[in-house]
Formats: C-alpha cells, structure tokens, sequence
C-alpha cells in the first residue's frame, strides 16, 4: 500500500494561514520531506494530464464566495466574526479555470477552526482525469443521484461529518463542487 499524508492536513493548514503548510490549497502536493529521517513524513504524488479550458460560468453572476454558498451560511459565519480568503480552486495540481475556493475562518486568531467550499466549472474529460487521479492517490469514489464523489480516506482525515466522511469533491453536470466534508457540500448552491 502507498504511504501518503493526508491531503485534508495541508489544505486545512494552508486554508488557515498557519505555517506549517502555507501557500498549499487542497489537493496540493506537499513540499518534499527532507533528507532528515526524524522529520520525514510520506507524502502523496500528484501527477496530471494536460490542463483543459473549462467553460465558464453563465448563470447566478460571477462567482463569489458571498454567493457561492447560502446567504444563511454566510450571515451565520459573519456573525462569528469570520471573514474569507479567496484562492484559484484545484484539483491535485490541476486548477479549475473559472473556479474558486472560499476558505471561511476568524484570520485575526490562530485556530484550526474554519470551513472551505469550492466551486468550478469544468468539462467532462478533465472531470475524468481529475477523478482518476484522485482515486489513485487513495481518494475513494462513491455515486449517487447521478453525481460522483470523492473523498480522502477517512483514516487521513482531520475532520469527518456525521457519516464519516471528511474533504470531497462532488463532480455534477458540467462543475465540480468542493468542502471539507461531505455534508458542506449541501451549503453550496451553484450547480449550473
């Protein structure tokens, strides 16, 4: 079985601006360990297919992520004091052309507490090539209602939902929907 660290620690870390993975977002290959055997940690390997325009979005406005999720998310997340930090959304190294990903956190403090959401649109054949890639760095696949799913091993998870599952990438008709968990899925309202 291939060693790897979990994609959810870098993406979160990264997402929140502390230093131990900064400038990484999620799906990001981490910098390599270095030749120092007590420091050395396995990481995945990300490789990818050639990158491919994806059509942009139409409907709903430009992308925002005041817009991207409920405006009963984002009231309650504004209400705690949290603000956003906006980043080009990707899948391992490919990014997602007209994407973005929406990293929701209190940044006047440091704390592993916050909430990403990520949308993108993306044509079907990078969509294969963005699932394949995922499952073979231990993503696992899951269907239903006629969308894909993708999640990191929850062995290698930070932080799971009520059903077990922590980051996914949801792959509909046409986009590609991102959270750090399966349920936050649910908050994000653009499927078009």
């Amino acid at each position: 079985m291939k060693n790897r660290t979990p994609l959810a620690v870098c993406a979160l870390a990264a997402a929140l601006s502390l230093a131990a993975c900064s400038g990484t977002s999620p799906g990001a290959t981490a910098p390599s360990p270095t030749s120092d055997a007590s420091s050395q940690t396995p990481r995945a390997t990300v490789t990818t297919g050639p990158v491919e325009q994806s059509p942009t979005p139409t409907a709903g406005g430009p992308l925002t992520c005041e817009n991207m999720i409920s405006a009963a998310t984002v009231d309650a997340l504004t209400s705690q004091g949290w603000t956003f930090q906006e980043q080009e959304l990707r899948i391992g190294e490919t990014p997602v052309d007209g994407g973005l990903l929406c990293s929701w956190a209190d940044y006047t403090t440091a704390s592993d507490h916050g909430q990403m959401y990520g949308w993108g649109p993306i044509s079907e054949r990078l969509a294969r090539t963005a699932e394949s890639g995922l499952e073979r760095d231990g993503w696992l696949r899951s269907s239903a209602d006629g969308r894909t799913y993708l999640t990191e091993d929850p062995a290698y998870a930070i932080a799971t939902d009520d059903e077990g599952f922590g980051m996914t990438y949801e792959f509909g008709d046409g986009w590609v929907k991102f959270a750090d968990t399966k349920q936050g899925l649910l908050l994000i309202e653009r499927d078009e």
